[in-house]
């Protein structure tokens, strides 16, 4: 029998000011699109978003007739560990999600963590339900080669995976002691991770991860390769998702995750042409935020005159090309910065 209400859900999101439109798209696709969900209580971790963008994510409650969210303050691991953090995108802001048990209700059994940067396109209620069989999270498995699992003590078959939606069990996170061995993991390192706290997470969780169907976690490398490109350029581990699963999942997807990519915008960028923008764009306009201009692109020079030699060149050798880059030359720099 499940330790859970299987007809409330409980969604932890984490963001600074900054990100606090993308947060505000992301709910309304969420209540949107589960209108069937009984309740939905949202817990966001606030690290210093301003009380304008917090009055308008509230807006968005009531327009919908939720409850408000529950707002948390992001703890600073930099003063919690005594040392300087890295951050390999995005920022501390997403280290909110290692202190998600402290930080939650006592009582609390199960939650849906979600990045930012996703639209919901469907009901999450079978998500939430899913049987983890045993396992402290539920998580899309990720696409990297053997020597980024090296860089966090994996062995070269080892599930990573992507942490931007995660089922978690609380109960058996609190159980097997998570926080204190991601604490104990970042500070053996020094505070220099590899994807920083997303690569903590790997290595304390890598065998205790359940892997979930690709739809819960549509990422953008699903679009911007085909398949075979796709295990040419990140070069994942054999038993990784067949291409029907990648099918189903960029063609229906539960879960769309705008991941950063080299090769495209992200849909709050100017000239965007993800398959799914205009469905960013359409929550957008219904959000507190519909007046606000698209973002500039802010990508560096040497990532723009990448993607300009990639297209350049026939795709059956600029992949091979990007391949090495991302299967073995990050992976070295990684190292090397460790």
């Amino acid at each position: 029998m499940n330790n859970w209400n299987s007809e409330e859900a409980h969604i932890v999101y984490a963001a600074d000011n900054r990100f606090a439109e993308i947060l505000g798209v992301s709910l309304v696709s969420l209540f949107e699109n589960n209108k069937d969900m009984g309740n939905i209580i949202v817990y966001i971790f606030d690290n210093d978003i301003c009380n304008e963008n917090k009055n308008r994510i509230e807006e968005i409650f009531r327009i919908y007739n939720r409850k408000p969210p529950i707002w948390i303050k992001c703890l600073n691991i930099t003063e919690i560990l005594s040392m300087r953090i890295s951050v390999d995108r995005g920022s501390l802001s997403q280290y909110a999600r290692l202190f998600i048990a402290r930080n939650l209700p006592d009582g609390l059994t199960r939650v849906l963590y979600l990045d930012c940067d996703i639209i919901i396109e469907k009901s999450i209620k079978e998500l939430w339900n899913i049987d983890l069989h045993g396992m402290t999270i539920g998580a899309l498995k990720d696409a990297f080669s053997k020597y980024y699992r090296a860089n966090i003590n994996l062995l070269p078959n080892d599930i990573m995976f992507n942490s931007g939606v995660m089922l978690i069990d609380l109960v058996r996170w609190k159980e097997q002691n998570i926080e204190e061995k991601l604490l104990e993991f970042i500070t053996q390192k020094k505070g220099k991770i590899q994807q920083g706290d997303q690569g903590a997470l790997n290595a304390v969780l890598s065998k205790d991860t359940y892997c979930l169907n690709p739809k819960y976690n549509s990422v953008t490398i699903f679009y911007d390769f085909s398949y075979s490109e796709m295990m040419i350029y990140r070069k994942p581990p054999k038993d990784y998702y067949t291409e029907e699963q990648i099918k189903i999942a960029t063609e229906d997807p539960t879960i769309v995750h705008f991941t950063t990519s080299f090769l495209s915008k992200r849909p709050w960028v100017e000239g965007c042409k993800h398959r799914y923008v205009e469905e960013w764009l359409k929550y957008k306009k219904i959000s507190p935020w519909k007046e606000n201009a698209l973002w500039n692109d802010e990508q560096t020079d040497l990532k723009k005159c990448f993607r300009k030699i990639y297209h350049c060149l026939p795709t059956c050798i600029s992949v091979r090309i990007a391949g090495l880059a991302q299967a073995y030359g990050r992976p070295i720099l990684n190292k090397i910065k460790g």
